[in-house]
């Protein structure tokens, strides 16, 4: 079969809450304190997947981790029981279900061995991600197990800060032919923390044996990280020949369009002008981080939250943008809005992986019948409510770890248990 992109999304777990860990991230950082709903989260989630089925586009997932992460909790000498305070919540988090941030992805068409590379972030910059990268690594050697089409790569050092996909894109003709990839890093981002460092990211550039000559770093702006777009997935995606980002995006905009359209001359910029859509607006409303994507037919569609339907300079944009005659004609609107509280939209939700289905593990991969199963589970088994103070509850741990264990039973997937 020929190269597909396949978009596989983080099943959003039964821990889901709203602890604020995300220090740059405006709308975690707003909704800290707040009741979550994992299970209407999760089943939102399984929309969005079985929405984007439905145009006709591939669809893979990965799994919730276990929670609370005990492993980690002994490694501080503690457990969830005695844990205190400043480590409970981000044992629990459930901030694995935004895929975005597992990996880095370079279908095979860019690397030297043909082969499409994966290298698991290490999302050492905060502690609440921090210990992802292990199951993370787990699920995806079982995920792409093919050795002949996949090269899935442990973390680069935890010396330099890598938050995987949601900093790179990539521009090509058609997902099958070779592209030009585009590593997005921070210097700076005022009073929050850069996330993603330039040596993670030139790292992962070399062990994914990329041409140098298609490979492009460029710098995310200060202003951009300051207003709250604490990765770059949150003021710029690319797809096929399209760029589509905010004029703030980038530290030198004009040297960063500049060095791509002469390595990626086919290049069409669709950019968000500030006097239109102010920073502020577009990510508190995530209008980029939205999916754009490439239709069955050829035409390319943008697969937004509700809350860029919500705000008016958003909207107003975007209809103009549908209405004309560029390259994004269709948008779509889907309900994540338990993941958007918690500072992550559509993109932040999924993993876009350029492979054969053919060469996938088939237990990853999504229909109808197996989203059905899922959402079964999650009616059964997902926690309706969860409060700050239920954190601390002694009855919680057991019912999550009932809840993944029969997720994992419904997916034959009992080896990640």
């Amino acid at each position: 079969m020929p190269l597909v992109e396949i978009n596989f999304d983080g099943i959003i777990g039964p821990s889901h809450n709203y602890a604020g860990l995300s220090l740059g991230n405006v709308a975690s950082a707003s909704n800290k304190g707040l009741v979550s709903h994992p299970r209407a989260a999760a089943l939102q989630g399984l929309a969005k997947m079985r929405h984007n089925l439905r145009l006709g586009l591939p669809q893979g997932f990965l799994l919730p981790h276990r929670r609370p992460d005990e492993a980690w909790l002994a490694e501080l000498g503690t457990d969830a029981a005695a844990a205190p305070p400043s480590l409970r919540p981000a044992a629990f988090s459930a901030s694995a279900m935004w895929a975005a941030n597992a990996a880095t992805v370079s279908p095979a068409p860019d690397t030297a061995d043909g082969r499409c590379h994966l290298t698991v972030a290490n999302l050492r910059t905060m502690a609440h991600r921090s210990h992802e990268a292990p199951e993370t690594l787990a699920q995806l050697r079982l995920a792409f197990a093919d050795a002949a089409a996949f090269a899935v790569h442990p973390p680069v050092p935890a010396t330099f800060g890598d938050e995987g996909a949601a900093n790179h894109m990539r521009l090509a003709a058609a997902h099958d032919s070779p592209g030009v990839e585009i590593f997005v890093y921070g210097h700076r981002g005022g009073a929050y923390p850069v996330r993603q460092h330039e040596e993670a990211s030139r790292a992962v550039a070399r062990l994914h044996g990329l041409d140098p000559e298609r490979t492009l770093f460029a710098c995310q702006s200060e202003a951009a990280i300051a207003a709250g777009a604490f990765h770059n997935d949150v003021v710029a995606v690319a797809n096929g020949h399209v760029l589509f980002a905010h004029e703030q995006a980038f530290e030198d905009r004009a040297g960063v369009y500049a060095a791509l359209r002469r390595v990626f001359p086919e290049l069409e910029l669709v950019e968000v002008p500030a006097a239109a859509v102010p920073l502020k607006e577009a990510i508190s409303s995530y209008l980029f981080n939205g999916q754009l994507v490439t239709l069955p037919d050829g035409a390319m569609a943008l697969v937004l939250p509700e809350e860029a339907r919500e705000t008016p300079s958003v909207w107003a944009w975007l209809e103009a943008l549908a209405a004309g005659n560029g390259p994004i004609r269709r948008l779509f609107v889907v309900d994540v809005r338990q993941s958007m509280a918690n500072g992550g939209g559509p993109a932040c939700l999924r993993l876009r992986v350029v492979a054969d289905p053919g060469t996938v593990d088939p237990r990853f991969l999504a229909d109808e019948a197996k989203l059905d199963r899922v959402a079964g589970v999650v009616e059964r088994h997902w926690p309706e409510r969860i409060a700050p103070a239920d954190l601390a509850d002694p009855d919680l741990p057991p019912r999550l770890e009932g809840a993944r264990a029969a997720l994992l039973d419904a997916l034959d997937l009992a080896a990640l248990a």
